[in-house]
């Protein structure tokens, strides 16, 4: 197995992706700690990674907070021994779909200063963990808007943008500890929708279209990917959990592209 033994945290534990990743984790060997904000949602999905013989324990933690971060990454190694990954997949609604007309300061600030505050404070908590045996993985998540131009995701193009270039120059803060930092861009995965955040932040460019988010989504993946699709959760979810393994052990400061094709390298 690709992650035997290994120690892993799941921010965002409940969401979509941060549960398909938890579960190919579990599935790979790892032992992982779920974090997130709800309780009810992390202990489903700790139970359905234990109903599959995985080992998982959750906590609710707020990843805003840094000093909730750090207390549970160290009551992570108290419990486990060590920390050898952290996948930050956290997620926080925000707007898009208003052009810079509509859009208030607010709105264009929230996400920006969320997901870089959460990936600052997680990547804070775990790296001396990892320092002190010599290795680890810190993966984080961006989105195609880090690479695209047009009009109505001016805040979260530029959080997108802001992920990336923190996780390459992470990636340069902690090499030298033998430490890896991947951070993963996959497209509008459309079968996360009942469970995630994106409906309602997709809802502001539907109702922009008149349209549907499933229609808008449907047209885009077949108009603009080369797939004529959208990735899945469990390719996202598998690709993580190589890239987090030793397997993967010469590849760091990337950004992953699974997009299908929406953007081409």
């Amino acid at each position: 197995m690709l992650l035997q033994n290994k120690v892993a945290i799941v921010y965002g534990g409940s969401g979509a992706i941060g549960g398909a990743a938890a579960s190919a984790f579990a599935r790979e060997g790892a032992n992982v700690f779920l974090v997130g904000r709800t309780a009810e949602t992390l202990s489903r999905t700790a139970d359905t990674i234990r109903a599959a013989g995985g080992k998982a324990e959750f906590d609710v933690v707020d990843v805003l907070d840094q000093a909730a971060v750090e207390r549970h990454a160290q009551s992570v190694v108290d419990r486990a021994g060590r920390i050898d990954v952290a996948l930050t997949a956290v997620g926080f609604t925000h707007v898009q779909g208003p052009p810079l007309s509509a859009l208030s300061l607010e709105e264009f600030e929230r996400p920006i200063a969320a997901y870089t505050r959460a990936n600052f404070i997680t990547a804070k908590a775990v790296a001396p963990h990892m320092q002190r045996g010599g290795k680890g993985v810190i993966l984080t998540v961006s989105t195609p808007g880090s690479r695209l131009s047009g009009s109505g995701f001016l805040g979260y193009g530029t959080t997108c943008g802001a992920i990336e270039t923190f996780s390459r120059i992470l990636a340069g803060e902690v090499g030298s500890h033998g430490i890896r930092v991947i951070c993963l861009r996959p497209d509008a995965i459309p079968e996360a929708l009942p469970v995630s955040h994106a409906r309602a932040v997709f809802q502001g460019f539907a109702d922009r279209f008149d349209t549907t988010v499933e229609e808008m989504l449907d047209g885009r993946a077949k108009t603009g990917t080369l797939l004529g699709r959208f990735p899945r959760l469990d390719e996202v979810a598998d690709y993580a959990a190589f890239v987090a393994s030793d397997r993967a052990g010469a590849m760091t400061g990337v950004i992953a592209n699974l997009t299908c094709g929406s953007l081409v390298d």
